[in-house]
């Protein structure tokens, strides 16, 4: 039989190639018949890219506009979660004192007399503490929310009332808060709860009958010729046993004896300051232990020694 030249030159061509692991790999980086690279054609892979920006783009933008709108409408840095009733703090505010001892644990303001270095602590933790009633125009963003209260000029929503430090006199920190004198100043404050408004005692014929006589008839005397004055909410500070009420000598309250009721509700606005009373005792007993305590008055402040609701505990001992 003779040979047919041509037929065998077709088998030889479409014999199948056996390429090695590395011409295999080398190809899959880069073949150079197709030009894929990585398995696929640069056509291919473009149009991959494309895809995937835009899905990835469509998918930020949609969690983009989600976190901004739970963010508005669920979560304001300045409103708690959770408030009054269902907070930590509760509904009844208690009351602070300034200046703290340097234990914690303590509530002893003791120094000697009229010794610039045994006053000098006390002296220098209110000025620290108050420096921010003296600045608080300085400070950024809350000199425009400040506005002037009285009880007939209520704040307007957002805006702040003004802590009159002009008020304090003699407690103020060019007269050492009358430290060298032995007749202390100490300053109160109402622990702040957002939202909370207080229920005042503006019936002053009916105050409470474990209020003490001397509050009871500087109310009804201010509230006689100004009764919108009915609406603060009072403090009144006493020697917690006769000796220590015999002890403490006379108590000026200033700028009132409480907190003026258009201080409320504390809201968190931007540069919002509580008031304060600076309770000035001018003739206290040195050489002995003074046990203090003061409480504040309105209807929804609980009285509560134990819980420390409503009142403040502290001594005083000046040698």
């Amino acid at each position: 039989m003779s040979r047919n030249p041509r037929l065998e030159e077709f088998q030889m061509d479409t014999k199948p190639v056996h390429r090695t692991g590395k011409t295999k790999c080398s190809n899959f980086l880069y073949d150079e018949d197709t030009g894929a690279i990585f398995g696929r054609t640069p056509e291919s892979w473009g149009k991959i890219l494309i895809f995937y920006t835009i899905f990835y783009a469509v998918l930020i933008a949609l969690f983009s506009v989600c976190m901004v709108t739970f963010l508005q409408h669920f979560i304001n840095p300045r409103v708690p979660r959770l408030q009054q009733e269902y907070s930590v703090i509760g509904t009844s505010p208690g009351l602070g004192f300034r200046p703290l001892p340097p234990d914690v644990r303590s509530t002893l303001i003791w120094y000697k007399g009229t010794g610039y270095d045994s006053y000098k602590y006390w002296e220098d933790q209110l000025i620290d503490f108050l420096s921010v009633y003296k600045k608080k125009g300085q400070t950024a963003g809350a000199g425009q929310n400040i506005f002037n209260c009285d009880f007939k000029n209520l704040p307007p929503h957002g805006k702040v009332c003004d802590v009159d430090i002009r008020g304090w006199d003699p407690c103020i920190d060019e007269n050492h808060f009358s430290f060298h004198k032995s007749s202390p100043c100490i300053f109160l404050k109402l622990n702040k709860i957002y939202g909370w408004r207080p229920e005042f005692y503006n019936d002053t014929q009916n105050l409470p009958p474990e209020m003490p006589v001397e509050l009871q008839t500087h109310i009804r005397n201010i509230t006689s010729y100004n009764r919108d004055y009915a609406n603060m909410v009072w403090v009144s500070c006493h020697g917690e046993t006769p000796a220590d009420r015999e002890n403490i000598g006379p108590i000026s309250y200033l700028p009132f004896p409480g907190f003026p009721g258009y201080f409320y509700p504390y809201e968190n606005a931007e540069g919002y300051l509580s008031p304060l009373v600076a309770i000035h005792l001018q003739r206290p007993r040195t050489g002995i232990l003074i046990n203090i305590e003061c409480r504040a008055w309105a209807k929804n402040i609980k009285y509560d020694r134990r819980e420390r609701l409503g009142v403040v505990h502290f001594e005083l001992m000046i040698e």
